[in-house]
């Protein structure tokens, strides 16, 4: 049994059910992890890849499908430029040492957001890790870099107008089903939870559109100390909760 699985058994969801399709995480925290223990921001954002990996091994163990982790926002451009250079150097450093296990055990990789900001040695590894898992079908993680909510919808109704004014498109045909599929998560399902570490309480303009209905946890957790037993956590308060979707419930 993996430590994944024994910390579902010690957390177990008190409402039963299965667990969420898609996890969306939003990992906040990291800066004040460093701060407490008297170390440099950097030290936090490192230790923050660290429990990205746990997150990613923990949701293949508890049988989620889509994980979501929320990485870098449109708004970290106004973080110092060192801050910046590290963070861009994590992510490299993160797809040249995940990538080959990523491959081994099928997981499918997406980067999520801008990309057209990005500079060319990271364009040029966010290309290589979501083609040389392109094929894979296990497990799909999605990884929101330079992305913001808002810039994603205004990213999609220009693509969504660009299709009209070419023909391919009449405007009367945009609905809902058919503005997702210009959204960055084409193709996804939309996030059955969202959880936000490090006990701040905002959405911080993250899938704005597709967590329309996702069930919300917040945790005290700082993100550096974000394990499968926090994980755990998060899934049994989800299964402890109806979902109406604007419904009356059963009960």
């Amino acid at each position: 049994m993996s430590p994944a699985e024994k910390s579902l058994r010690v957390a177990p969801a008190s409402g039963g059910g299965a667990p969420p399709r898609h996890v969306a995480i939003i990992m906040d925290g990291n800066g004040r992890w460093a701060k407490a223990r008297g170390l440099e921001r950097s030290a936090g954002h490192r230790e923050g890849v660290a429990a990205a990996r746990r997150a990613v091994e923990a949701a293949r163990d508890f049988g989620v499908e889509y994980l979501t982790l929320y990485s870098f926002s449109t708004e970290n451009w106004r973080r110092p430029a060192g801050e910046i250079r590290d963070l861009m150097g994590l992510l490299k450093q993160f797809i040249v040492d995940d990538l080959p296990s990523l491959k081994r055990e099928g997981v499918k990789v997406r980067i999520i957001g801008d990309k057209e900001n990005l500079t060319a040695d990271v364009k040029a590894l966010v290309g290589r890790a979501e083609r040389e898992t392109a094929n894979n079908s296990k497990y799909k993680l999605q990884i929101a870099f330079n992305y913001g909510g808002r810039d994603e919808l205004v990213r999609a109704a220009r693509a969504a107008a660009e299709a009209v004014k070419r023909g391919d498109l009449e405007a009367h045909q945009i609905d809902e089903t058919t503005f997702a599929g210009f959204l960055d998560t084409a193709g996804a399902p939309d996030p059955d939870l969202v959880v936000r570490t490090s006990g701040e309480r905002r959405t911080s303009n993250f899938l704005n559109w597709q967590a329309a209905y996702a069930e919300y946890v917040f945790t005290d957790v700082l993100w550096p100390d974000f394990d499968a037993s926090t994980f755990a956590d998060t899934i049994a308060e989800y299964n402890a909760r109806e979902r109406r979707y604007g419904g009356v419930g059963g009960a």
